[in-house]
């Protein structure tokens, strides 16, 4: 049977014209630079971006070489090129996307639906594991301890005081 080739993904882009998916990928079989152009078919300004990544990773076609590539980089990717379909300016795109990607610190989570809160958590699930320190990370500290000073007054809060009343 012959070898399984693998591939490892460098870098991946979009190129508007014509609508596509690129790839800078090396083989494992030598240190050769190659670059893989995925057309995009059959999208348009109102596409679902997440169907279509989800599509092209699954691609029998493009599966194996899109391997090292996450689902949610393909997602942007595509919103890029749906935001340029639209109408907006890549800046336009690039803001737009950095909107989505953020959780604003004001917002009142209990007033999304189920949907747009799974999407919320699902960014500050990204961000924590992105800063999260792992035991092999070089500056690692094991057990941290910390000293808080005394001497400030502490504020007390209105739900921790006792009260005489029964709930």
């Amino acid at each position: 049977a012959p070898a399984v080739m693998s591939y490892i993904a460098q870098k991946c882009g979009v190129c508007f014209r014509p609508p596509s998916i690129i790839l800078i990928y090396k083989a494992d079989d030598g240190d050769k630079t190659r670059r893989r152009v995925m057309p995009v078919r059959n999208f348009s300004a109102f596409s679902d971006c997440g169907l279509a990544a989800e599509q092209l990773k699954n691609n029998p076609r493009h599966k194996a070489y899109l391997e090292g590539v996450s689902l949610c980089q393909l997602k942007k990717l595509y919103g890029l090129l749906r935001g340029h379909l639209g109408g907006e300016s890549l800046a336009q795109s690039l803001e737009k996307l950095r909107q989505e990607e953020t959780v604003d610190p004001e917002e009142d989570l209990n007033k999304l639906d189920d949907k747009e809160l799974a999407k919320r958590k699902s960014i500050m699930d990204e961000l924590f594991e992105k800063n999260r320190k792992k035991k092999d990370d070089p500056d690692f500290v094991y057990d941290i301890e910390v000293e808080f000073p005394q001497d400030e007054l502490l504020e007390s809060c209105g739900w921790d005081v006792e009260s005489g009343e029964e709930i």
